[in-house]
């Protein structure tokens, strides 16, 4: 591993994937399940050129390196410091030629890399609607929970323009915003192929979704079995064990 600057308020967690690790900063936003999920649920295939929007720690396009085949990952991040946080995680796990991070509004992502330049894009954004009311005191934290600099739409139309034609673009958000979202990936040209529902409990509802839509494709949509996160409080179910401590991805395929 290369060294790195670590700054005060920072710390370095573990991936689990091929020793990999990653630089957080304990008063910004840190990853969490939904990016593990995400990373898991995401089909990259060998040779694939892949693009994360607004990819905060880069934690995504590290663990892609370490789960696929992808040629090459690239992550998007409009916060210059969160930017240069990943970057360093990247240079830490020797991934300098592998994962680039680029510092620039995901808004304007078209602009920066051109109309279909990836064959994967991901992205785990903001979940909450932004009225111009109170947000968290903590600029990162609310950047990164509510769409202050972007919102869905934009997430959708940046993504779809990306693509190239048949490409695969993988998103978790809040189930409450799936009509939404069906809406705008219709409106963009994105076929919805496959919906994962996500439950912290069998007893719960649902809390998380999953979405893989495909530029230009026949919309044959399908919903996959549920994703339950603890068998019991405290207790992880096996497959949430076996994407987080064995690097396994979700089992679904494109039509």
């Amino acid at each position: 591993m290369m060294e790195v600057t670590i700054r005060e308020t920072e710390r370095i967690d573990e991936l689990n994937g091929r020793g990999y690790r990653i630089i957080q900063d304990r008063d910004g936003f840190c990853f969490g399940l939904d990016a593990v999920l995400l990373s898991s649920f995401a089909i990259v295939k060998e040779g694939d050129h892949v693009l994360d929007l607004g990819t905060g720690t880069g934690v995504i396009p590290i663990l892609l390196e370490a789960k696929t085949k992808g040629a090459h990952f690239t992550g998007i991040e409009l916060q210059q410091d969160v930017a240069d946080m990943a970057r360093r995680s990247v240079q830490m796990n020797n991934l300098t030629g592998k994962v680039d991070i680029v510092t620039g509004d995901l808004c304007k992502a078209v602009e920066i890399f051109g109309k279909s330049s990836f064959s994967v894009v991901t992205s785990n954004p903001p979940y909450m609607t932004y009225t111009g009311g109170l947000v968290s005191p903590n600029e990162r934290k609310a950047i990164s929970r509510s769409e202050i600099k972007c919102k869905l739409s934009d997430v959708i139309s940046q993504a779809a323009a990306l693509l190239v034609p048949g490409g695969r673009f993988y998103m978790v958000h809040r189930p409450y915003r799936l009509s939404e979202i069906m809406v705008l990936m219709e409106k963009n040209g994105l076929a919805v192929r496959y919906l994962r529902f996500v439950y912290s409990s069998v007893d719960k509802g649902a809390n998380l979704l999953l979405i893989e839509g495909i530029r230009g494709a026949k919309h044959q949509a399908v919903v996959e079995k549920p994703c339950i996160i603890f068998d019991k409080p405290g207790v992880y179910c096996p497959e949430i064990t076996d994407i987080y401590f064995h690097e396994k991805l979700m089992e679904h395929g494109t039509g």
